[in-house]
């Protein structure tokens, strides 16, 4: 297993934040399957920060890693239908997200991204700011009332993004203590998030995975939750339709085919729900941890992120002017992407980057490699959200920075993640100085998402 480096170089104003450095040759099979289980992001090599495509292998299938833009664009876009949710994928993501909007495929993705649509326009989502200032000077709040004590502000990130659902998507709340959904998505995603070696070589589901055993009690207490959430809003809609809130719930209950008039089965119903309480979450709360980790490192980038707030966050909010904000943000899901890679199946043969491609061929875009492939990014491993400041930011290929994905399975949240995470660190830094923990390392590690092994224990200030 690679040990950490220094935590952070910082030379001529060049912050090189850690990260695994890329092995000089493929790992054997048994020792890619053990690294694999710990930490994904330590199996790359040169060649896949270098070359436009890789081939690798896996005991039942052939692999082909793709950071070329073209490429990508075509499996992503012009040809997305010949390449769906590889098997793999789908096998990790079993556990309580099949037939959700993150699993789901043809028709019954067709059906719920056209229901949730609404709540996702831009205009629905800035109507959504006030809701997220509130929830960030609640962090705030908790924060002063820690100040000069060591916190894990991975776990307050956590509270935020779980804050701000149920101020906005979640209007009657998730049923449980907000913090019992909390720890549950920790073991949820810990445990999903170890790949099993049974599932890459192929083994048929049916055989126990023991890793999964230990979800069962957190899977039973997400379907009670979500049972309750749906039984009260169905008790609601008999009663007095008229009052029914325009949120996920509401869209989902009342989604129907157009065509067979078909609504959505009680299992599709959980699934989505636990979807946009884990994936809503999640992801945000780790771009949230990354960018103050990131801050705490470069002093000048912090101090430009306070200026811009000090300007920004009186009177009426607008994310959208929080400039500097956005490009840290974006700079820290480039270092470390909410999701490690997309990887999808070919249903027909097909030639990508000038390689044939074989129909059953897992096609891996890996979303950390391809942020950091030195084809494509100057200084890749630097911290630089200049790269994303207008005049910037336009020359940067579509399909060379992927953190949502792109196309038509993009993700339908993006918009609404970029604002929350920008009021959040905003807020944040307007009003702490952040010291990461004397002696704590901080290591990226792949359990489905990016986090930071061990949390982020920072020591926390108040202005």
């Amino acid at each position: 297993m690679w040990r950490p480096e220094p935590i952070v170089t910082e030379l001529a104003l060049e912050l090189v934040p850690p990260a695994p450095p890329p092995r000089s040759e493929p790992l054997s099979f048994f020792a890619l399957l053990r690294v694999l289980a710990s930490n994904p992001l330590e199996a790359w090599t040169n060649d896949h920060f270098e070359k436009p495509i890789v081939p690798g292998g896996l005991s039942v299938a052939p692999v082909m890693v793709v950071s070329d833009p073209a490429a990508i664009r075509r499996v992503l876009l012009e040809n997305w239908e010949n390449y769906q949710k590889d098997w793999l994928q789908r096998r990790v993501l079993s556990v309580g997200l099949a037939d959700g909007l993150l699993t789901a495929e043809s028709k019954q993705w067709r059906l719920q991204r056209r229901a949730l649509a609404p709540l996702f326009t831009r205009k629905s989502v800035t109507a959504f700011s006030a809701a997220m200032v509130e929830a960030a000077n609640a962090m705030v709040e908790r924060l002063r009332r820690q100040h000069g004590q060591i916190v894990d502000l991975a776990v307050e990130a956590t509270r935020v993004t779980l804050d701000v659902l149920e101020r906005t998507i979640f209007s009657d709340g998730f049923g449980r203590d907000p913090e019992q959904i909390r720890i549950a998505m920790k073991r949820y995603f810990e445990t999903i998030g170890t790949l099993n070696p049974f599932d890459v070589l192929g083994v048929p589901r049916f055989v126990p995975r023991p890793q999964r055993w230990k979800l069962r009690s957190t899977m039973r207490f997400f379907e009670s939750a979500i049972d309750e959430i749906i039984a009260s809003r169905r008790r609601l809609l008999t009663k007095d339709h008229e009052r029914m809130p325009q949120d996920i719930l509401t869209l989902l209950l009342e989604a129907v085919d157009p065509q067979t008039g078909r609504g959505l089965t009680e299992r599709e119903l959980r699934a989505n729900i636990l979807t946009f309480i884990s994936a809503g979450h999640e992801t945000t709360a780790n771009a949230i941890t990354w960018s103050l980790f990131l801050l705490s490192q470069s002093r000048q980038w912090r101090e430009r992120v306070r200026a811009e707030a000090d300007r920004e966050l009186d009177g009426d909010i607008d994310a959208d002017r929080l400039v500097e904000t956005r490009a840290v943000i974006e700079e820290a899901n480039r270092l470390y992407p909410p999701i490690g890679a997309i990887s999808r199946q070919a249903r027909a043969a097909d030639k990508l980057a000038g390689r044939p491609i074989r129909r059953g061929t897992m096609v891996v875009i890996a979303t950390y490699v391809l942020h950091r492939h030195r084809a494509l990014w100057a200084k890749p491993d630097v911290f630089d959200p200049n790269r994303f400041l207008p005049g910037a930011r336009e020359s940067i290929d579509r399909f060379a920075y992927l953190p949502f994905g792109v196309g038509p399975r993009i993700c339908i949240g993006a918009t609404f993640a970029m604002q929350e995470a920008a009021i959040v660190l905003a807020t944040v830094m307007r009003n702490f100085d952040l010291e990461l923990a004397q002696g704590h390392a901080v290591w990226p590690v792949q359990k489905v998402t990016l986090r930071p092994r061990g949390g982020l224990p920072m020591l926390v200030s108040a202005h």
